[in-house]
């Protein structure tokens, strides 16, 4: 039976499938969101916190497209922090911590009140698939629900598992059954699976203990909102630190012969830079201590989530361990930590805009590609959304370029490179991240947003207000001479040298010590009351200054950059007849099929000499 014909299908209510829906409905296609529950649409499952080193990048850049998951982390935030603040602005990355019960009704309110999307309580069994095109999915009901597009943001469903110990049980999440025959179906169609884990620590109770024997830590003085749409956020709780000790690794290395990870219960990889406890103690066997954090779920909620100690232990060993940790002796766990198991699909096999290579109108967000992280899900479902949305009105594709985004970093990595665990995004692995910085981030996007339809006017309008501003600031510290009777006093409390004669604002400026707001009463032509009220603004002209030069020669290199993706690779390329290239390299290019000499280059397998090969054969 045929129920229902929508524009896009989005299976899935997790991060990946929330940006996904919102950005296609406000598009204005008819969007239809199916979820196994409803009540569990935006749940944080893992750690009740969206930012972080790197990730605070991908939040903010959501928020430029025209995303919400930044507006949904301010109105459920209850601890907000800036990261990385004592080194360069080019890593600064906002954190926060959230209500865990609050931000998933902050989303479903958001969801419900958005014209052209429909919430779906249905359990998807099957993609339907006519010839080498999707048409809809069929439902555990034997619902036939129609869609000219389909966005699968599964998470970690597809097969899943959950281990404790050697106890294993069918699910996704705590409580939630897993989504089978869908990955098996695909499978059967040509697309190339694999299986990966992630992992969970346990909950305790904040009753339990007594927080003033832990070091706090504490929120931003100042704290500062992820989107533009928010005016201001504050502080409400702390989070508290302690570490494991070497009677904790003991104790868990006990229970090592019934880890399902060290048993071969466990055949998924799992995530190499956020590793479980057992993994940290068995990798670095030299250290006799690690970072825990108690963060707390909740303004309502006794809970505190234990970061840093993820583990799928059996539970007597989890309850052993965590009362050797100072201040947690007389703890009580609410949720024993648990790994979870599950099918992911190659992303090699996806166009930049996130859709099947195989299968028309199939596209794939979040953790069935291969990731981890709340914002990685949310960056991958805004570009599938807004891809999906394209592809029905048959106007193309929407890409980010490595340089324009971290989101176009992710992505480009996805494509890419093999994803043999779950992939995180991380500061290091941008070449241009001087030019990616927080503060750029309404530069670089929010005109693809308006372009889009996804920003509104008024949020436009208070963005080129800023810009104005900057750019008035900029050219005011170029044009302005400050002279060394007023000058000379601010630089001597700074701990810098005198001039001796006028200069301009600009030169003093690119002095580490001394910041735009030290001198911004002798900058002709600046209403200094109304610039010290945009802290965000002096900001952005302090590191523009200071980071010129670097900033410059990174431009250059980015003008390389696109000279190489110009050079278009045709679909239909035949590599088998470019006898010179290197075995390696000609397989890799024929099973990912790069689009520009750019891409290619980016191949792993793929040598320098390959692509000069590759090069003069195209020319």
């Amino acid at each position: 039976m045929n129920a229902e014909k929508y524009d896009i299908l989005v299976v899935g209510g997790g991060h990946a499938g929330i940006e996904a829906a919102m950005a296609g409905a406000r598009m204005g296609l008819r969007v239809g969101l199916i979820s196994m529950d409803t009540h569990t649409i935006g749940r944080l499952s893992c750690n009740p916190s969206i930012g972080g080193s790197a990730k605070g990048h991908l939040a903010k850049e959501i928020d430029a497209l025209g995303g919400v998951m930044g507006r949904i982390a301010d109105a459920s935030g209850i601890q907000f922090k800036m990261l990385n603040t004592s080194k360069g602005p080019a890593v600064w990355s906002p954190r926060s911590q959230n209500d865990k019960d609050l931000y998933p009704i902050v989303a479903q309110n958001l969801l419900m009140s958005t014209p052209n999307l429909e919430i779906v309580s249905e359990t998807v069994v099957e993609v339907l698939v006519r010839g080498s095109k999707v048409y809809g999915v069929k439902t555990a009901s034997n619902e036939e629900i129609q869609g000219k597009a389909v966005i699968l943001c599964s998470g970690t469903f597809l097969n899943a598992v959950m281990w404790t110990g050697t106890d294993c049980t069918r699910g996704g999440r705590v409580g939630e059954p897993p989504a089978e025959r869908i990955s098996d179906l695909l499978s059967s169609l040509g697309l190339e699976k694999g299986r990966l884990k992630t992992g969970t620590p346990p909950r305790i109770d904040r009753r339990s203990i007594d927080v003033r024997r832990f070091e706090p830590h504490n929120g931003d003085e100042n704290p500062t909102p992820f989107s533009i749409h928010t005016h201001s956020v504050r502080n409400q709780l702390s989070c508290f630190a302690t570490n494991t000790t070497s009677a904790t690794h003991e104790i868990l290395q006990s229970g090592f012969s019934r880890s399902p990870m060290f048993t071969g219960l466990i055949t998924g990889a799992g995530p190499r830079y956020c590793p479980s406890i057992e993994d940290k103690i068995f990798r670095f066997a030299d250290k006799d201590s690690h970072t825990i954090v108690l963060e707390p779920e909740g303004l309502s909620s006794n809970t505190l989530y234990v970061n840093g100690f993820s583990t799928s232990l059996p539970k007597d060993v989890q309850d052993a361990g965590i009362r050797t940790i100072p201040g947690l002796e007389e703890s009580t766990i609410l949720r024993y930590g648990y790994a979870v198991e599950y099918d992911f699909f190659y992303p090699f096999q996806l166009t930049f805009g996130l859709q099947s290579k195989a299968l028309d109108g199939l596209f794939f967000a979040g953790q069935v590609n291969g990731t981890s992280g709340y914002e990685e899900a949310g960056a991958q479902g805004l570009i599938a959304g807004i891809n999906a949305a394209l592809y029905v009105r048959n106007e193309g594709t929407f890409t980010l370029q490595r340089s324009e985004a971290y989101i176009g970093v992710m992505i480009d990595d996805l494509v890419n490179k093999n994803t043999e665990e779950p992939y995180r995004i991380f500061t290091s692995l941008a070449e241009y991240r001087l030019l990616l910085r927080i503060d750029t981030v309404y530069d670089r996007l929010l005109p693809y947003g308006t372009r889009l339809g996804l920003v509104p006017n008024h949020i436009r309008e208070r963005y080129e207000l800023m810009s104005e501003r900057t750019q008035a600031l900029l050219t005011a510290t170029r044009s302005s001479k400050v002279v060394p009777g007023d000058v000379n006093p601010v630089l001597s409390s700074k701990g810098e040298s005198a001039i001796s004669e006028p200069t301009t604002a600009i030169n003093v400026l690119r002095r580490p010590k001394l910041s735009v707001a030290d001198v911004l009463a002798f900058v002709d032509g600046v209403p200094v009351d109304a610039y010290r009220e945009h802290s965000d603004v002096l900001h952005r002209v302090d590191t523009t200054i200071k980071y010129e030069g670097y900033i410059e020669k990174q431009q250059r290199d980015v003008e390389r950059f696109a000279e190489q993706e110009q050079l278009l690779i045709p679909t239909s390329f035949t590599y088998d007849n470019v006898r010179s290239l290197s075995t390696e390299g000609r397989e890799k290019l024929k099973r990912i099929r790069p689009g520009s000499l750019g891409q290619a280059s980016r191949i792993p397998g793929v040598s320098a000499s390959d692509v000069s090969i590759l090069s003069l054969y195209l020319r």
